[in-house]
Parts: C-alpha cells; sequence; structure tokens
C-alpha cells in the first residue's frame, strides 16, 4: 500500500518526506484516525537519516511509514536537493501534544517505551494537557521476546486510536514495522524521547533556541557524553551523505 497516496513529499536522501505546514499535517492524521486507516507516522532527522544509511533494515521499514520532517538538517537537504525548505518543522515533541490538543472527541491513546518511571509521568501529564483522551501506559520499552506477546495482547484489546512508541532509532521503527498492525491500533508513532520531555527528565531547550532551530545544541550541552557523537560527528556525516546524494542524482541526470 502506498501510505502517501497524494500527499505532497520530497525525496530526502532516497526517503520520501511529508511536505506539509503544521494545520494541513495535523488534518491529515486526523483524517486517517475518523476513517479507521492504519497508518504508521515516523520522523526523519539528520540523526536518522544517518542510520538509515548504514541500516537496511531500518531503511526498508521506513517505506512502510508516513514521514515527517524534524529538525534543520533536512531543511537544509531540502534546500540542496528541491530548491526550499519544508513547509514547516513537524518535529514530533511538538507535532504529538499539538495533535492530541487538536482532537476534540475522546481517543485512546496507548503509551509504550522509556523507563517505567517516565512512562508513568509522560502518562499522567499527557492526561492533565488532553483530559479528554482515555490515555493508557500499555509498557514501559524494556521488554523482550518473551512477554512481546502479552503487550500485544494487552495492545490488540485496548486497539487505541493512537498509539505511542519511544524506543529510540530505529528499535521503535522496526518493533513497529513487524509488531504492530491494525489490529494494535489504528494510528502508531515511533516518538524517541517524547516521554522523557514529556515527563520532565529532559528539558527543551528555551524558545530562542528552538526559533533559530539550535536546539541540539542545548541537548548536547545537556548531554555530552551521551550525544557528542550524534551531533559532532553526525552532523558532518550527514552533509556527507548529501552531497554524495546530491552528485550521484546529477550524474543520473546527466547520463
Amino acid at each position: 500500500m502506498d501510505v502517501m497516496n497524494d500527499v505532497p513529499q520530497r525525496d530526502i536522501l532516497g526517503i520520501p518526506v511529508v511536505a506539509l505546514k503544521w494545520q494541513p499535517a495535523l488534518e491529515l492524521v486526523t483524517s486517517r484516525i475518523h476513517a479507521n486507516q492504519f497508518t504508521k507516522i515516523a520522523w526523519l532527522n539528520a540523526h536518522c537519516a544517518n542510520v538509515a544509511q548504514g541500516d537496511s533494515d531500518y531503511r526498508r521499514a521506513l517505506n512502510g511509514f508516513l514521514i515527517l520532517p524534524d529538525g534543520i538538517g533536512v531543511d537544509i537537504a531540502s534546500r540542496v536537493l528541491h530548491g526550499s525548505s519544508f513547509p514547516d518543522n513537524l518535529n514530533g515533541t511538538d507535532f504529538v501534544p499539538a495533535l492530541l490538543k487538536f482532537i476534540d472527541e475522546p481517543l485512546r491513546v496507548g503509551l509504550l517505551g522509556a523507563k517505567p518511571e517516565e512512562v508513568a509521568r509522560a502518562c499522567k501529564n499527557f492526561k492533565k494537557q488532553t483530559p479528554q483522551h482515555d490515555i493508557q501506559v500499555i509498557s514501559d520499552g524494556f521488554f523482550d521476546g518473551t512477554n512481546e506477546q502479552v503487550i500485544l495482547e494487552k495492545l490488540a484489546q485496548f486497539r487505541p486510536h493512537i498509539l505511542l512508541v519511544a524506543m529510540g532509532v530505529p528499535r521503535q521503527e522496526l518493533f513497529i514495522a513487524h509488531a504492530i498492525s491494525e489490529a494494535h491500533c489504528i494510528c502508531v508513532f515511533g516518538v524517541g524521547a517524547l516521554f522523557d520531555f514529556q515527563a520532565g527528565t529532559t528539558k527543551r531547550a528555551p524558545s530562542w533556541m528552538r526559533k533559530f532551530r539550535i536546539e541540539w545544541v542545548y541537548r548536547l550541552l545537556l548531554e555530552p557524553q551521551r550525544l557528542w557523537r550524534r551531533y559532532l560527528v553526525g552532523n558532518p556525516l550527514f552533509l556527507w551523505h548529501l552531497l554524495k546524494y546530491r552528485l550521484r542524482l546529477k550524474g543520473n541526470n546527466n547520463g
């Protein structure tokens, strides 16, 4: 099935990424929920793009997802490859809470992933922000094959309209691709560190840093040991992949 249908998209290093402004993007996902149309949703940022270059399983899995743009890296790629930035930065940290507020009618929302205390706090805060929804913790992210079936059965019984899976890239997308189907939910999102932000474990950058698209600098300053490789090595690596991809496209066009 072509998950993109007629949705505007742009090729970023061989991965199709949705090119919409906020309102149409929120309306798109809402329409999928209302139509009971099973949809897998992920985000592409510079780090994800780098992972996809070296992980063929992850790259293949993304073919079945509706992919939203996240961060300045994919904006740079869009300018280089398509002549303009994406219409909006639809990053998951902002998009998911905005979606839950955007939809007025009560929905079932399932949370799966992160540490037990973090997913519990994230659930509590989501409920405060959007009390119209039935929000439940399905499981933390520390499970293996022995209890995966129990989690899937619990999911099938609850069958949330929205399932948020926070396991990090690429584990969450591979889990969604291999284990989650329309029997378990309607829309499923791979949300990365969203629960950490919602729980307050990880702080957001100040609004001015977000405005200037340098939130990654703030995250690096907060967690240098964990994130230095992702940003200080990963960002130049992403630009290298972008250069190679542009030259390859140019060579194909000239050929």
